[in-house]
């Protein structure tokens, strides 16, 4: 059998050849360990350190290099997984309290699973009292709720509170970082390294930007029912009024997700903001205040919204090629798509996309329905190398043995 490739024009996918794309979404940067922690987990006020040292290297996109003053940035749309932006994206770094995120998702996965609920209570523990840095202020041996709890970790950042529920869904926060640990590793976080639950500074505790992005898609795909606790812009609790760590959802700009600071990764954010049915998600960490946080923040989710667009090339069930089909009911079978094809593209780069079919030809009967019998691969603009699956429409059951030896026949005597 012989693959054939067919490289589609025209209509939705028209190609043009001579404008490469540069892969900055594939470039890879080398793993680098930075200085070690040794900050207090996000404290927002203090210096960051030498965390800037590599401020000045410009970020790569799709459009050229732009300038950003973080030392670690990614930026990727979140219904496509584009990578829009993104410089030393898979450094290891400090991620400061940007850790919480995935205390966050234990936590909620917990609570999907009904091993947690909401009205439940947790003892507070003296070592979860004792725990320094940003503070919900649980009281020594009391109970405090799980929404309590949440809130406090995420709206506050408060250590304490992640250290009560670490300790009440696993026993213990060693055994609670072991679960965060298994977790990194099923969502292919490559450069990540958990030592505890809080990001309280530890120089084999690390993760890196590309890592916190795809950890802040599954919280968003996964357990959209708990997101909106990452967008409250305060709570009380014990009677004193605590503010979100994170100005970009006080202005209204972003709905979630977290901040951090320690002194050797300096100021990070990971923030997503959805506007008019597009949702970026964005990491910067080794920033140098928390004012360049805000402003860097702001400026770069603008810049990802105003300069792309998600584009549809097929639709859902479309049919891109019909596929020969070897002694089967019918002569060629409806290869479709899966799922809508959409890609995160630049503006105006639509006609840049390159369209290629790849299947073998031709299909030996029977083919079933919903089997993959070809893939359809887009380059040349954007994310390159992106490839999807397309099906088979339709059963084209196998002739029956008379049939099957009349076409035979004819085959030989067509010279096919």
């Amino acid at each position: 059998m012989a693959t054939r490739r067919f490289l589609l024009t025209g209509g939705a996918a028209a190609l043009a050849l001579s404008v490469p794309l540069r892969d900055a979404a594939a470039r890879r940067h080398p793993h680098a360990r930075p200085h070690p922690a040794d900050g207090e987990g996000d404290g927002d006020d203090a210096a960051s350190g030498d965390a800037g040292a590599a401020a000045g290297t410009p970020a790569d996109t799709p459009i050229g290099p732009l300038d950003t003053a973080a030392r670690w940035a990614i930026i990727l749309d979140a219904n496509t997984g584009s990578v829009l932006l993104q410089k030393a994206a898979d450094e290891q770094m400090p991620p400061s309290s940007l850790t919480k995120m995935m205390t966050a998702y234990l936590v909620f996965q917990a609570l999907s699973e009904q091993h947690l609920k909401l009205d439940q209570t947790l003892p507070v523990s003296e070592r979860a009292w004792r725990m320094q840095g940003s503070k919900m202020f649980v009281p020594l041996g009391g109970q405090v709720g799980v929404e309590d709890l949440i809130r406090g970790m995420l709206i506050q950042s408060g250590n304490d509170a992640c250290i009560v529920l670490a300790e009440g869904i696993a026993g213990s926060e060693d055994q609670f970082v072991v679960r965060m640990n298994e977790q990194a590793h099923r969502m292919g976080l490559t450069g990540t390294q958990f030592r505890n639950a809080t990001g309280w500074p530890d120089p084999d505790h690390h993760m890196t930007a590309r890592d916190i992005a795809t950890l802040a898609r599954h919280l968003i795909q996964d357990f959209p029912q708990y997101y909106h606790y990452f967008s409250e812009k305060d709570y009380k609790f014990n009677n004193i009024a605590q503010g979100n760590r994170n100005v970009l959802v006080d202005k209204g700009l972003a709905d979630g997700l977290k901040t951090g600071h320690t002194d050797a990764g300096g100021f990070g954010l990971c923030a997503s903001s959805e506007r008019d049915g597009r949702r970026i998600i964005m990491v910067l960490n080794g920033l140098p205040s928390s004012h360049a946080r805000v402003e860097e923040g702001a400026r770069l989710l603008g810049w990802a919204f105003a300069n792309f667009e998600d584009v549809k090339l097929f639709t859902r069930y479309e049919t891109i090629q019909q596929i020969p089909v070897w002694l089967g009911t019918q002569p060629s079978v409806p290869a479709v798509t899966r799922d809508d094809v959409v890609l995160t593209l630049p503006h105006g780069w639509r006609s840049h996309v390159r369209i290629r079919v790849d299947y073998a030809s031709p299909l030996a009967a029977p083919v079933a329905a919903g089997a993959q019998v070809a893939t359809l691969t887009l380059t040349g603009a954007g994310p390159t190398n992106m490839t999807y699956p397309l099906v088979a429409s339709v059963a084209v059951p196998r002739l029956s043995l008379p049939n099957r030896a009349i076409a035979v026949i004819e085959h030989s005597i067509g010279g096919g």
